[in-house]
């Protein structure tokens, strides 16, 4: 089984980043099922904006693509700014708005039987909310989301310390984030052994 989680913060490579760290703690998690795991940084890339799969003209998000249907489970990671996903996880889920209309060999759109699950970080609040926005996205794509298939760090309301400088909340974030890739595990394995069909 394979997993890919896309971390969609404002952060290009090699800076360090709080999202990156706590969405680690799912993937060592999955990890720990056996779970073959990769990553991508999404800013790292040249993703034109769209809502198709492949762009042209230097338009890397094909490969990303290729990723998520070599995978059957996803990550989300995403800061919070302002109280809402990044614009860097916003232009990922409209990318993927185009797996809406492509099927795989039994004519079900290529993102049934793949669960997914979202990290965010951030040091105001507002965690529920991006759960919440991008949960509802990835479900209108196909995805199962299972239950309680999130954690989120943050110190809010207000500014504060970065997830990389505050221990405080990390237990938390951190069992959680554990009890969310079993959970992402468990439901992919139940979809393995009974696919989800298309009626009519």
């Amino acid at each position: 089984m394979k997993a890919l989680v896309i971390n969609c913060t404002l952060k290009e490579s090699p800076e360090p980043s709080n999202t990156e760290a706590l969405a680690s703690v799912v993937a060592d998690r999955l990890a720990e099922h056996h779970v073959e795991v990769s990553s991508v940084r999404a800013v790292d890339l040249s993703l034109a904006p769209g809502v198709v799969t492949d762009a042209g003209d230097g338009d890397e998000w094909p490969g990303v693509h290729d990723r998520l249907l070599a995978a059957e489970i996803l990550v989300i990671a995403s800061p919070t700014w302002l109280g809402r996903p990044s614009s860097v996880a916003q232009r990922v889920l409209e990318r993927m708005d185009a797996m809406m209309s492509e099927t795989d060999d039994e004519n079900r759109p290529v993102a049934y039987n793949r669960v997914a699950g979202v990290v965010v970080t951030g040091n105001e609040d507002g965690a529920h909310h991006v759960i919440s926005e991008i949960s509802g996205a990835l479900v209108d794509i196909g995805y199962t989301i299972p239950g309680q298939a999130w954690t989120y760090w943050h110190l809010g309301p207000g500014p504060g310390p970065d997830y990389l400088d505050e221990e405080r909340g990390r237990d938390w974030a951190h069992s959680t984030g554990r009890t969310m890739a079993d959970n992402l595990f468990g439901v992919a394995r139940a979809l393995a052994a009974q696919p989800l069909r298309v009626s009519g």
